[in-house]
């Protein structure tokens, strides 16, 4: 069963189908894009070594795209009503769990990456409009990926894709975002 269930029959018809790829790798450019110039105006130094941190960048971003759709494809599902936490250790083994660090070292990676985005997101100086897609659109997939978690509904193999086009539109825009120095804003003595 589809995420969500009652757009199954609109991405049917190719027309929409073809939207919703293009729309979901343009966001996901997009939102890239944004963080990268963010990135780059909010830590100037590393203009001085553009290449190295975007291709850097570039990396990080495309383990976090590779490591994460398996994670979104077929998430470990969570029961509530089976948690029980009396001890210390039992908590921690449930943070971990509901988290989704108890799978190894490449899922740590892949939410530090996603953690790291929030935490860019926080700190950079995105306004107004900017600033509301890029949360909107990050928090969008945080709320379709614990709705997998903690229901009975798993991503169809459409919405698989779009989360791997997402990603990957990220990823790539990350690249272009931070491959090119920022210029300074020129000052009108007059």
């Amino acid at each position: 069963m589809a995420l969500i269930p009652f757009l199954v029959d609109v991405f049917q018809d190719p027309v929409f189908s073809i939207i919703a790829v293009f729309g979901a790798f343009g966001i996901g450019l997009f939102q890239g894009i944004i963080l990268g110039r963010a990135i780059l105006l909010r830590f100037p130094r590393l203009q001085n070594h553009v290449k190295t941190v975007s291709i850097s960048l570039f990396i990080i971003f495309l383990a976090n795209a590779i490591l994460s759709v398996p994670r979104f494809a077929s998430p470990e599902k969570i029961v509530l009503s089976d948690i029980s936490a009396g001890s210390p250790a039992e908590i921690a083994s449930l943070l971990f769990l509901i988290f989704g660090m108890n799978t190894g070292f490449l899922t740590v990676l892949a939410i530090s990456v996603t953690v790291m985005t929030f935490v860019i997101l926080k700190f950079t100086n995105l306004n107004g409009i900017v600033k509301g897609f890029v949360f909107f659109f990050s928090l969008l997939i945080l709320v379709l990926t614990g709705l997998s978690r903690f229901t009975d509904l798993t991503p169809s193999t459409f919405e698989v894709l779009l989360y791997f086009l997402y990603q990957l539109g990220i990823t790539i825009g990350i690249l272009a975002g931070t491959f090119r120095k920022i210029k300074p804003k020129k000052l009108d003595l007059k």
